[in-house]
């Protein structure tokens, strides 16, 4: 395979050559205005920026590498101020931002995080910071193109649609590690639809200010929060999900109002966000959302599930814009109409608590008011929250039960109206297909699980019983040759296989498997192949 190097903003291809590794580095002029295409993959050397005026065009099925590295050998694409990328791929050809060593065959553990940078972009929206604009968190401020903010709330930085950002995260100090989408003062006309952060070392998706607009955004398997704001971000957000493993995460929301030097200055921090769905993992003291800084925000329409701790809110003494003022006075944090699901102990006094500052000895500033956890219980009601079991799981958070009733009073005319909490609606599977999370599965009008993949697939297979107990039989329509049957964890693990497979059918043990949800695959050497779901119990 040839080898190509950006150098100087300029990509030298030569004619008729296809299917190259594209290098692109950056020696302070920026990648300059081009068009990146499906026939190409393109490998990012360090921190790529598309400078001011610039505009990078990314097509449908265009894959992005980033090389390995750590701090100032970090590899990541910037968008800066001024600067525009369009990176509009489909459910059939998603735009997927990945990992130098990841062939999109296995390569890559589904799970393995850090091995590159990630996206950032940044814009010349409000923040509430102190000093305007302001070096953005994860690039080194030796780099003056890596500032964001202003005035304009109108500014555009661009579009992405059905794009997946998977494995990043790379350090680039002590506990500094690059966010997978970074979003700086992005105004309102930019926009994000069907995106996924998968495996991210640090935070899923990370706001600073500005008010971009994303709907169907998927953050899976992150080492920190999923969704974190800082520094008056009020963007809009609509089916967002996220789902966490056993091994990492941290909160679904770290809300801050603004950063330390600002913490009560405007605007203040309140995005509107409806038809949220973000699934833990019970047993490891994770947290569903924090609200502190100062921050607000609402949330509406929401499903919220299998976290041992709930919502908390920061109180404090003396102020009178702390979040806890946010909520219980000026009306701009609010939590309504949602349900939740196997989070605390189910009842209002934990699902909404209350926080205060520590000292050095992390020992509380002061008391929490008097009064809080009554004030919670009504509210949880009166808001027309509920505790409830809908059938949703890292697994699968497509839910099962009754997730009907939503209340879009006082939304804006962008939020779109539906009939179900939560961001899937029952049998509807909009992360099946294009992502690394969910690519194995997708749903039909029932539920019914069924394969994704197009392409040399086998017509039918079953496995009976499912679930399975000791060992169970799969039937597959054999066409010759030899196939193997590999099993799969939550977080891509290959757990089992069984090879050299020559009949129709043939006895699976569930021995050293232990019980859940697995995936399967079937596949042979000619591309045919069947994915889908296994039970064991």
């Amino acid at each position: 395979m040839k080898k190509f190097t950006v150098l100087l903003c300029s990509i030298l291809i030569a004619a008729g050559v296809f299917a190259a590794d594209v290098f692109i580095t950056d020696n302070g002029s920026g990648i300059g205005t081009a068009t990146w295409t499906s026939d190409n993959t393109y490998i990012l050397e360090g921190f790529c920026f598309v400078n001011d005026g610039q505009i990078l065009t990314i097509e449908p099925g265009t894959v992005i590498k980033g090389k390995p590295g750590q701090q100032e050998n970090a590899s990541a694409l910037i968008v800066a101020m001024g600067g525009k990328l369009i990176a509009n791929g489909t459910a059939d050809a998603p735009i997927i931002f990945t990992s130098e060593n990841d062939d999109l065959a296995g390569s890559v553990p589904d799970e393995a995080n850090g091995l590159w940078g990630g996206l950032i972009m940044l814009g010349k929206a409000k923040t509430n910071n102190a000093t305007v604009p302001k070096q953005i968190e994860g690039i080194p401020t030796t780099e003056s193109r890596a500032q964001y903010g202003g005035d304009d709330n109108s500014d555009n930085s661009g579009s992405l649609k059905f794009v997946s950002i998977r494995h990043g995260g790379t350090d680039i100090g002590e506990g500094n590690e690059i966010n997978g989408l970074t979003l700086g003062a992005c105004g309102e006309a930019t926009t994000f639809s069907h995106i996924e952060v998968v495996s991210n070392k640090d935070d899923g998706v990370e706001f600073f200010g500005g008010v971009p607009r994303l709907d169907h955004i998927l953050v899976a398997w992150v080492g920190d929060d999923s969704y974190d704001y800082d520094e008056g971000f009020s963007g809009y957000g609509q089916f967002w999900a996220t789902v966490q493993v056993e091994a990492d995460g941290d909160r679904h929301g770290e809300h801050d109002g603004g950063p330390s030097d600002c913490e009560f200055c405007e605007p203040y921090a309140m995005p509107i966000i409806h038809n949220a769905t973000y699934i833990g993992y019970p047993g490891k003291s994770r947290r569903v959302i924090t609200f502190r800084d100062n921050a607000g925000g609402f949330y509406s329409n929401s499903i919220f599930a299998e976290q041992d701790k709930g919502i908390d809110i920061e109180y404090i003494e003396g102020e009178d814009e702390g979040s806890y003022e946010q909520w219980k006075q000026r009306g701009n944090l609010k939590i309504e109409h949602n349900i939740f699901q196997n989070v605390a102990d189910g009842t209002a006094e934990k699902l909404f608590t209350v926080s205060v500052p520590v000292d050095e000895n992390d020992n509380p500033k002061w008391e929490v008011p008097a009064g809080y956890a009554a004030d919670f219980a009504a509210y949880f009601a009166t808001a027309n929250n509920t505790a409830a079991d809908v059938g949703v799981s890292a697994a699968d958070p497509v839910p099962t039960g009754d997730v009907s009733g939503p209340d879009y009073t006082g939304a804006p005319w962008w939020f779109k109206r539906v009939d179900y909490k939560g961001a899937f609606a029952p049998g509807t599977q909009w992360a099946g297909g294009w992502t690394l999370a969910f690519g194995d599965v997708d749903y039909i009008s029932d539920g019914e699980t069924v394969s994704v993949e197009k392409v040399n697939e086998i017509k039918a297979a079953n496995i009976y019983p499912n679930p399975i107990t000791s060992t169970a039989t799969v039937y597959f329509d054999y066409d010759g040759g030899v196939y193997s049957f590999a099993i799969y964890n939550l977080a891509g693990a290959r757990m089992k296989e069984t090879r050299n497979i020559s009949t129709a059918e043939f006895i699976f043990d569930r021995e050293n498997l232990e019980n859940g949800i697995y995936f399967y695959r079937l596949s042979n050497e000619r591309g045919n192949k069947y994915s889908g779901k296994l039970l064991v119990q």
